[in-house]
């Protein structure tokens, strides 16, 4: 998660273990007795419990209106996070917020001097600080990280996202074949997210030779119509462009531009469950090269955290995909994906998926595909940070 730098990750590698014992307890003095003290800073009726907890608890280092007390004011190097900047803070969820304020900074894979609040506060106070603190975003556009689900193999989300990941597939029977497409996603502003797709496949052709190649680039833009933390929703709509930069001949493309227009749709269940939608269709410039079709695709999982909600999570997740050509007689073909995603990294912005693609109709001359991704959220971090 992108909590970025507090008040107590600075200088961690600089202090031993006593000296950073002996600055925890005085933070805590300085975080839970002092503001306690100064003027206008008592409970009063007009104040929210998260209002209270986070002017005694919070406000010594982050500032009374979130946007972090000055380096010089706490004795810091590093200027401190701005609690309202909507970019930052607004896309993760309340579990890594709960997560590094209840167990510290390596939680999340931040530095150790963060330290942990579990004992200090209960579970209801932390709750109310963190709804208070996420009212510092003042532009309610930006969707919330809880509407953030977890990614399918197939399925696109209807969150918009600042990540890349790499896509590969190899087919297990029926013909060798592999290929891999990265996928880089860069968020603009709350709603708007740019995407670029770029495959490269291998494969052995009836001569038992290995070709490989570029296949065909899209570009696409999705933008996030309609999203409710309450409801638990969230609605996209996106355009993509597939350009013909592969090689027909050796399969490797389409040779044909083709507009990919799609809806997307995310509903958060209970218990960490979830269910993602997808529906489309696709439109080729020459009919001749390639068919105008139609495709759906569902997405549903539940995920697990171990140690109580704060290590790992695990996502198992099964998809349902289908296609259909509008060509008369074409038929429909449907997939079954059962598959999980892991994070790697605490600070949980490294993720996998590994699932098998299996033929559920029309099996032949369509193999059935191990599938995996590797996935990096980089606006959370670089790629050796947080683990």
């Amino acid at each position: 998660m992108s909590m970025a730098i507090t008040c107590f990750e600075i200088a961690g590698p600089r202090l031993n273990r006593n000296s950073r014992l002996l600055i925890t307890f005085a933070v805590l003095v300085v975080l839970v007795v002092l503001p306690g003290l100064l003027p206008g800073a008592q409970a009063s009726g007009n104040l929210s419990p998260g209002k209270i907890v986070y002017q005694n608890t919070c406000s010594a280092c982050h500032g009374y209106d979130g946007r972090g007390m000055a380096a010089s004011t706490v004795g810091l190097e590093l200027a401190l996070p701005d609690f309202t900047a909507c970019a930052s803070f607004n896309k993760e969820p309340d579990a890594d917020w709960f997560a590094v304020i209840h167990q510290g900074g390596p939680a999340r894979g931040w530095s150790r001097v963060m330290p942990a609040f579990g004992e200090v506060l209960s579970q209801e106070q932390i709750d109310q600080v963190i709804r208070y603190v996420r009212g510092f975003c003042a532009d309610r556009r930006w969707p919330r990280g809880d509407l953030n689900f977890p990614k399918a193999l197939v399925t696109e989300k209807a969150f918009p996202e600042g990540e890349v990941y790499v896509l590969t597939s190899i087919n297990a029977r029926d013909g060798a074949a592999l290929n891999a497409v990265t996928v880089y996603e860069r968020r603009f502003g709350p709603l708007d997210q740019l995407e670029i797709k770029a495959p490269v496949g291998f494969l052995r052709n009836a001569a038992g030779t290995w070709v490989g190649g570029f296949g065909d680039v899209a570009l696409g833009w999705k933008r996030v119509l309609f999203h409710s933390f309450e409801k638990g929703s969230i609605f996209s709509a996106a355009g993509e462009l597939v350009l013909p930069s592969g090689n027909r001949s050796r399969d490797l493309g389409g040779g044909v531009k083709i507009f990919e227009g799609f809806a997307a749709y995310g509903q958060g269940l209970p218990a960490d469950s979830h269910i993602q939608a997808q529906g489309g269709f696709e439109f080729p410039t020459d009919t001749e090269k390639a068919p105008r079709a139609a495709f759906w695709r569902v997405a549903a999982g539940k995920s697990f955290s171990q140690n109580g909600g704060f290590g790992r999570t695990w996502t198992p997740m099964v998809e349902i995909i289908a296609d259909r050509e509008f060509e008369e007689g074409a038929k429909t073909n449907w997939d079954v994906i059962p598959e999980f995603q892991v994070t790697l990294s605490r600070r949980q912005h490294i993720r996998a998926n590994f699932g098998v693609r299996i033929p559920a109709s029309n099996t032949t001359g369509r193999p059935v595909q191990l599938m995996f991704y590797l996935l990096w959220d980089f606006l959370d971090g670089g790629l050796r940070e947080g683990w």
